[in-house]
């Protein structure tokens, strides 16, 4: 056990010590950060006062700034949980690049312990650097404006991104397990920071992608954990928008911004439960770190 622990030190220390690796991690983040201050957030502004047309005087600008604010940090946050653990894995490959991979697996350290360490301090690191950002980003929002999130939504923000950093460590750990060299993973990191934010739906909502497109996007768990960070998030400032529209639209407005914002998964055509989308999270995080684990034990067998 202690053995384990000095490991997963050592691979946390790696990451961290290296602050441009940590800011580079969150590459994606910075570009959805910068592209909606540039654009996304005033055309999201817009959309929605046009939503709302006849019934601008009635909502309070400040809670429609704060709802887009809000639906920015979903993207940074759910974002940073694919780049982030992505780039801490970076330690297996470096690993392997220079030879250090032989000198671990010669201590008494098991295999499984060995993937298990990688996986922990990835995992952590994800956990880490995602609940600054949140912890950060609440404390601002807070300072500008009322954010209508009940106490219970913050502790399971904090809850779902402990998930998350799971979910995304144990598929990128399978993933990086196929990198020999440095080159070759930071080359898939440029690729996977491009697309990220269109597969969690940061650029624009998944549900304007044809039904193929969101299946394939659904199939991963960041954009399922990013929508349940929508729901938990926006839910308390629309309903509160609701609230000061009493009605006189029949709840057309929440109704149409959770249908446009994707506040819930759908794949092959069929819309997923809440209940059942924290189950196929669960699944893929556990069958992903089996496979982990069997792939890596079979590379490094003991001679």
């Amino acid at each position: 056990m202690r053995g384990f622990i000095g490991f997963t030190k050592r691979n946390l220390l790696i990451y961290f010590k290296d602050f441009g690796a940590v800011v580079f991690s969150m590459l994606t983040s910075i570009i959805v950060f910068v592209l909606y201050m540039l654009f996304i957030k005033d055309s999201y502004i817009d959309a929605i006062n046009e939503t709302l047309k006849g019934l601008e005087k009635i909502v309070n600008t400040k809670d429609i700034d704060m709802f887009v604010n809000l639906l920015l940090l979903v993207g940074v946050l759910g974002s940073a949980l694919i780049t982030v653990p992505f780039n801490s894995l970076s330690t297996i490959v470096r690993d392997k690049e220079e030879k250090i991979d032989y000198d671990i697996c010669a201590t008494p350290l098991k295999r499984w312990q060995i993937v298990l360490s990688y996986f922990t301090a990835s995992a952590l690191s994800a956990f880490i650097v995602t609940s600054i950002i949140l912890t950060v980003a609440l404390l601002i929002l807070s300072s500008k404006g009322n954010t209508y999130i009940a106490t219970k939504n913050i502790f399971s923000a904090y809850g779902l991104l402990g998930i998350g950093s799971l979910s995304s460590t144990a598929f990128f750990m399978i993933v990086v397990l196929f990198f020999k060299s440095t080159s070759s993973s930071g080359s898939f990191f440029g690729i996977l920071s491009a697309a990220s934010g269109f597969i969690i739906g940061a650029y624009m909502p998944v549900s304007q992608f044809s039904e193929g497109i969101r299946t394939l996007c659904n199939i991963f768990p960041a954009t399922h954990i990013t929508m349940l960070f929508r729901n938990i998030l926006l839910s308390g400032v629309l309903n509160h928008i609701n609230k000061d529209i009493d009605g006189l639209d029949k709840g057309e407005f929440v109704k149409s911004m959770k249908g446009f914002l994707s506040f819930k998964a759908s794949m092959f055509g069929e819309v997923i439960s809440h209940s059942t989308t924290i189950i196929y999270i669960m699944s893929f995080s556990v069958v992903s770190i089996i496979v982990m684990i069997v792939m890596y034990s079979k590379t490094y067998k003991r001679s």
